[in-house]
């Protein structure tokens, strides 16, 4: 069988896509009235508050992962308030949620018919993302920037600058060994591929005050990006290039492992991410107890995991720990890795926008 060759994708301009959703219509005003809860997950959030609370206090990681409906539901300005209280240490993401949360920035709108566009087609074939993503990623490589860092940059400076190629050139052939080699080689030619000019190139974010990974620019908090190869819609474009996307999510991955280091008496929150939060924080922590051990330190503890999910956690009680494996629950990888994970976790069945809207009060509260 032959591969199928990207480079004669056909793209659209986002303009003539029909988005499903505006940012003005999604956007979740933080003083916005908050919907009721279960008693239960009132308890879980107060306990949530009061374990950040003291994380922050002792300087302690706190850790929220999202996965991308938390951004299509429009809690942007909720995490802004969560970095800007201090509350957050680190936050990471899948693709998707990038990628949302830029084209709200860029376009305003997002969101597309799946069931529709595939059978045109057109399915994320959307030149402006897939352009405008890939050039952030493949010039922040040279600045040993990662995808949350270079993306972010991109949404606060309205635009990038590419080097020019003699000047790639000459520092391919003047420092061949270079740690940044690879990504200089790369942008080279992709700028060689797709004829992209030297210099500045303007792209306008009317909507960056809102944005999630320019406010973390903003904050100076970490925003690390965990994606896959084909994944994600900027697969769907003749400029995909997936070392790019490797080095990047390479570099966000030991980032990522950084805040793990710092976890100790520490908080994890998962909301919403089925599969990229279980799979990165295992290996993530993994990692950090590895290097520890080799230091002759002892392997991270005392950490609390808050895993929230619109799921029912399988009809299961997660707090009397992992179900048999002839249960259905035991196939549940977000409750069932992080349980595994050290540390006391906690489940909560709840609407992500709802957990996060009722947390920030909370802390506000304390």
């Amino acid at each position: 069988m032959k591969p199928i060759y990207l480079s004669k994708l056909k793209t659209y301009p986002l303009a003539e896509r029909k988005s499903m959703a505006t940012i003005e219509e999604t956007l979740i005003d933080p003083a916005s009235p908050t919907p009721s809860l279960t008693p239960a997950n009132q308890e879980h959030i107060t306990r949530c508050a009061t374990d950040i609370r003291a994380a922050r206090e002792t300087g302690a990681s706190v850790i929220y992962i999202y996965g991308a409906h938390l951004i299509k539901n429009g809690a942007h300005l909720l995490l802004d308030e969560l970095m800007n209280g201090d509350w957050i240490t680190h936050l990471a993401t899948n693709g998707a949620g990038v990628i949302h949360d830029w084209e709200w920035a860029f376009h305003g709108q997002s969101t597309e018919c799946v069931r529709s566009n595939v059978a045109t087609g057109t399915f994320g074939t959307w030149e402006e993302t897939g352009r405008y993503l890939h050039l952030a990623l493949l010039t922040g490589a040279i600045k040993d920037e990662g995808f949350g860092q270079s993306v972010g940059r991109m949404a606060t400076e309205d635009g990038l600058t590419l080097p020019s190629r003699a000047a790639l050139e000459n520092q391919l052939r003047g420092e061949p060994a270079h740690p940044l080699s690879p990504a200089r080689a790369e942008l080279l030619g992709a700028m060689a591929r797709h004829d992209l000019a030297e210099g500045r190139h303007e792209i306008q974010h009317p909507w960056k005050s809102s944005c999630v990974l320019a406010n973390a620019i903003k904050h100076n908090i970490p925003l690390t990006v965990h994606p896959g190869i084909g994944y994600d819609i900027i697969s769907n474009h003749p400029m995909f290039n997936g070392a790019a996307l490797g080095r990047a999510a390479e570099m966000d991955f030991a980032s990522f492992g950084g805040a793990v280091e710092g976890l100790d008496n520490g908080v994890v929150l998962s909301v919403g991410s089925a599969i990229m939060g279980p799979q990165v924080f295992e290996k993530s922590i993994s990692c950090v107890n590895n290097l520890r051990l080799q230091e002759d330190r002892p392997i991270v503890k005392d950490h609390s995991i808050y895993v929230i999910d619109i799921q029912d956690g399988g009809g299961w009680d997660w707090s009397q720990g992992e179900p048999p494996k002839d249960n259905p629950a035991y196939y549940l990888r977000f409750c069932k890795s992080y349980d595994r994970m050290g540390g006391t976790m906690h489940y909560a069945q709840c609407d992500n926008i709802a957990f996060t809207h009722h947390l920030l009060n909370e802390l506000k509260s304390l």
